[in-house]
C-alpha cells in the first residue's frame, strides 16, 4: 500500500533544493519548508526577491533559517547541499533536533573526498537508521522541469519498501521515479558521472567533442569496475543515475561539470560549483585503494590539479587527453 508523506522540509536552497521545493510544493501538493542558513547568498536572493536563477519562491512554500523549525515540522527531511558539507551538516542537525522516526533523502551527489565514503554512510556512521535512509537522483535539469519538459529519476534505498513508497508518492507526470535496488551503484554512479562531466568539457574545450562517444563507452565501463570493487553491481552504471545522466552532464550547455571542463581546457575560470572536481580527488584514491583502473578519472584528476596550480592550457589538456587513447589495445569487455 503507497503510503502518503505531507510534510517534508528541505535543507538547502540552492539550485537544487529550491527546484525539490518548488516541484514537491507545486506539482505534489505537499507542505514544504525550505531551509537555507541567514548569511548565505542563496537563502538571501529567494528571502528578499522571492526566486532565484532557477525557480520562482511559490507562495505554498515556508521558506526559513530556523533548522529547528524545519527539523521538526517535517516527516521526510531533504538534503541538498555540497557533498563535502555533508559530514558537519549531518552533526549539526542531530545537535539541533531530534530525528527519531524522520526520513532522510540524499538529493545529491558525491563522495566523500578524505575517506571515500558515500554519503549515506555518513548518515549511517552518525547513528541514523539504515532503513530510513534514501537517495534521490538521476538526469533532468532544473531549467528543463520548470518549463514542464519531463524525465526519469531514481530513488534508492537500503529498504525495498521505503524506497517503493517514496517512488510511488512523489511520482508525476514531470518526473517518472524508477525504483533502484543497488545503492552502492546508485550512489557510485551519481557521482562518478560528473567526472566525466568535467572529462566532456575538456573535450569541448580542446575542439575534441567528436570523441565524447568513447568517453562515454569507457567511462561507464571505468564506474562499473569502480562499483563492483565497491560490492555493488556493475550493471548500475548502464542505469539512470549515471550512464542515463549522461545527456544532462555531458552535452547541456546548462551542465557545471561540462562548462567547467571547458573552461579549465581553454585557461579560462568557472566560479560555480563543480561537485566532479572533489569526486575525482575521492575516485582517485578509492582507484589507489582498491586497485581499480580508471584512466579517465586519472586523467581528469590531474588537470583539476594543474588548474588550481593555474598550469591548465590547451596543449597540456590535449597531451593528457591523448595519452587515453595511446594506451596499449586490449579487449573492450
Amino acid at each position: 500500500m503507497n503510503k502518503n508523506f505531507e510534510n517534508i522540509s528541505v535543507l538547502g536552497c540552492g539550485r537544487w533544493g529550491s527546484f525539490i521545493a518548488w516541484y514537491l510544493a507545486t506539482q505534489k501538493n505537499k507542505n514544504v519548508y525550505l531551509w537555507g542558513p541567514e548569511e548565505d547568498y542563496s537563502y538571501k536572493v529567494l528571502k528578499e526577491t522571492g526566486k532565484n536563477d532557477y525557480t520562482i519562491l511559490d507562495k505554498k512554500i515556508n521558506l526559513t533559517a530556523d533548522l529547528h523549525e524545519a527539523i521538526t515540522h517535517a516527516q521526510v527531511i531533504i538534503i541538498s547541499i555540497s557533498a563535502q558539507g555533508l559530514r558537519g551538516f549531518i552533526e549539526r542537525i542531530l545537535a539541533t533536533a531530534d530525528v527519531q522516526n524522520k526520513i532522510f533523502i540524499l538529493c545529491m551527489k558525491g563522495i566523500e573526498t578524505n575517506t571515500g565514503s558515500r554519503l549515506s554512510s555518513l548518515l549511517i556512521d552518525a547513528g541514523i537508521a539504515q532503513n530510513s535512509i534514501a537517495v534521490w537522483v538521476g538526469p533532468g535539469h532544473i531549467q528543463d522541469f520548470t518549463k514542464g519538459i519531463p524525465n526519469c529519476m531514481v530513488i534508492d534505498s537500503y529498504d525495498t519498501e521505503l524506497r517503493k513508497n517514496l517512488a510511488d508518492d512523489f511520482k508525476s507526470n514531470l518526473i517518472r521515479f524508477y525504483y533502484g535496488n543497488d545503492i552502492i551503484g546508485t550512489e557510485i554512479g551519481a557521482a562518478a558521472k560528473n567526472v566525466i562531466g568535467i572529462a566532456a568539457g575538456v573535450l569541448d574545450g580542446i575542439g575534441q567533442s567528436s570523441m565524447k562517444g568513447p568517453l562515454m563507452s569507457r567511462g561507464a565501463i571505468e564506474v562499473a569496475r569502480l562499483i563492483q570493487a565497491l560490492g555493488g553491481n556493475p550493471l548500475s552504471a548502464y542505469g539512470l543515475a549515471h550512464l542515463g545522466d549522461y545527456e544532462a552532464t555531458v552535452f547541456s550547455k546548462h551542465s557545471h561539470n561540462r562548462k567547467y571542463g571547458e573552461a579549465i581546457a581553454q585557461g579560462t575560470n568557472f566560479e560555480k560549483l563543480a561537485e566532479g572536481v572533489a569526486t575525482a580527488k575521492a575516485m582517485y584514491i578509492l582507484g589507489q585503494k582498491l586497485n581499480v583502473d580508471l584512466p579517465i578519472t586519472n586523467a581528469v584528476y590531474t588537470l583539476c590539479n594543474l588548474a588550481k596550480e593555474g598550469k591548465v592550457n590547451q596543449e597540456n589538456a590535449i597531451d593528457l587527453v591523448m595519452q587515453l587513447f595511446e594506451r596499449e589495445p586490449k579487449v573492450e569487455f
